[in-house]
Parts: structure tokens; C-alpha cells; sequence
């Protein structure tokens, strides 16, 4: 598991402890706030318990499977079940509101994920296709901050805790709307008949990084409203090149070449192989799949 999505689960888990500290508890007994707490986090993560597919993947289909299924706005309701029984069979706690927190939950959990560059299969099995926006990090340091906010009111009594954390929740909202719709003009700014574009937010709000593919040429521009965009990487891609081998001896190269919306191809007197220019940082992609070619 790679330093990103380590940081994607500490944001999952801080949604979790967000909506838990959002209810008012103050008559509820031990059990019941145990029932609710764990269901506020066990829900808000239950969607990437995908990862332990690595352990049995020999098929190289990992970059299909994470995100797959179990981010499906389809398996909801099934996950919200779930938990409900899960509080019962742990805490003996039993109320209809332990569902809808888990529903909501995991709603949150699969549908932000939609707004970053990774994506989801938010439409499995009746659609595979790889929903992505790119309008907000992966990692995002804004959520990270405001409820680190809504904590610090909570506790100096500023703000009652449970509406501190709701507060937390509409400026949320609001950050992804202003994101998303800032990453939308700019996406439609690029974006025509002849090239493929796809977008991927910066860590620094507003600021985004835009894919470019005109045929071979791939082009990775840093852009918002607020400045002149600046081109930072122009890269070739071999499209002639037989990609069968590479296929068949790396399986998560033709994986990554179905999963990813544009790739750039490298072919050299050393490699055969593919990457992911979304993920393009210091002269290298961290979804780069190739082979050492025979001499």
C-alpha cells in the first residue's frame, strides 16, 4: 500500500469521526455510543477492505479490482445492513438510525472518491467504467484542516461539538463545490475534438494539473483561473509499438492500459512499457508498468 493510500484512509477514518462527533450523544448509554462510533468509522472505511485482493491477484488485475465493486453506490444499503447487524451481534445495541449512519457513511465515502483522479466503479457490475472528476487531491490537506478546526472548537467549547462538526460538513461541501467547478471550466478550456484531456487537482487549492494527448504528443500543463497555465512536461508516446508481449508477460500493464483514460507508451533499446501521466511527478510515473527487453 503506497504513502497515498495510507493518507486517502486517514481522510476516510477523520469522515468517520466526523459524522460521529456531528450526532448528539448526550442520552445515549456506553453501549450505544460504542455502536455508533464504531459504525460512524467501520463504514467510512469498509468500501477499501478491496486492498486484500493484492494477496490473491495473479492476474494483475488489482488496479481493477481496488475501487471496483465495494465502491459501488449499488452495494450501499448492503454495507449499511451490515453494520447494523454487526452492532447488534457486538453490542447488543439495536436502532434503525446505526443504518442510515452507515449508509450515509459509506454514500460519502464512495462518492468522494469520485472527485479525485483514481476514480471508482461507482456503477458496478452494471457499468465498469472508471468514474473520475480530478477536481479534488487525493490527498486533501483543506479537509484535513477544517476538521482539524471543527476538533479544536469542540473542545475549547467554542461551538457545541455536534455543531462544530456540522459546520465542518457544510464547509465540506462547499470546498468541493468551488473545486469542482473551478476544475470544470479549466477542464473545458482544453478539452475538443481532436486531443484527450484528463484532469488531476494539485495539494495547493485551485491549482491543477492538466493531461493533454494529441495523437503521440502527450503536454502537462499546471493551470487556474488566476494565472497563465505553464506547460511543465511534453512527452512522446510510441503508439506503433506492438504492446502483446508486454501484455503477456506483465498482465498489470494491460490492466493499467484499460483502467487509465490515456497512457504514454515507452518504447526503447531497454524497455517495453506504459504509464499513467496523471501520476507524471520528477520525470516518472508511479503507475508505470514495463518490461526489460532481450538483447
Amino acid at each position: 500500500m503506497h504513502g497515498g493510500v495510507l493518507l486517502d484512509t486517514i481522510t476516510h477514518t477523520l469522515f468517520g469521526l466526523a459524522l460521529y462527533g456531528a450526532i448528539d450523544k448526550k442520552d445515549m448509554q456506553r453501549p450505544a455510543r460504542s455502536a455508533f462510533l464504531f459504525t460512524a468509522v467501520g463504514a467510512s472505511q469498509i468500501p477499501d477492505i478491496d486492498v486484500v485482493s493484492q494477496l490473491w491477484d495473479n492476474e494483475g488485475m488489482y488496479q481493477m479490482w481496488h475501487r471496483g465493486i465495494t465502491h459501488s453506490v449499488l452495494l450501499t444499503p448492503v454495507w449499511a445492513l451490515l453494520f447494523l447487524s454487526l452492532s447488534y451481534l457486538f453490542f447488543r445495541v439495536k436502532d434503525k438510525k446505526l443504518f442510515f449512519l452507515a449508509w450515509i457513511a459509506v454514500l460519502i465515502h464512495d462518492t468522494s472518491d469520485l472527485f479525485n483522479a483514481w476514480g471508482t466503479g461507482y456503477f458496478e457490475p452494471v457499468s465498469n467504467i472508471r468514474l473520475t472528476f480530478g477536481t479534488v487531491p487525493i490527498i486533501d490537506f483543506m479537509v484535513w484542516l477544517i476538521l482539524g478546526a471543527a476538533f479544536l472548537a469542540s473542545r475549547k467549547n467554542k461551538l457545541k461539538g455536534t455543531v462544530a462538526y456540522k459546520i465542518a460538513w457544510c464547509l465540506i461541501a462547499v470546498h468541493f463545490l468551488v473545486q469542482s467547478v473551478q476544475g470544470w471550466v479549466i477542464y473545458d478550456q482544453y478539452k475538443n475534438e481532436k486531443n484527450q484531456v484528463a484532469l488531476s487537482a494539485g495539494f495547493i487549492p485551485w491549482t491543477y494539473t492538466v493531461i493533454e494527448k494529441k495523437e503521440d504528443i502527450v503536454t502537462i500543463y499546471q493551470d487556474n483561473l488566476f494565472q497563465e497555465r505553464e506547460k511543465q512536461y511534453e512527452l512522446v508516446s510510441s503508439e506503433d509499438a506492438n504492446l502483446n508481449e508486454l501484455f503477456n508477460k506483465r498482465p498489470e500493464a494491460k490492466t493499467l492500459y484499460q483502467w487509465s483514460p490515456f497512457v504514454v507508451i515507452v518504447e526503447d533499446d531497454k524497455r517495453l512499457g506504459l504509464y499513467d501521466p496523471r501520476f507524471y511527478r520528477d520525470g516518472q510515473s508511479f503507475l508505470f508498468e514495463y518490461i526489460e527487453k532481450t538483447q
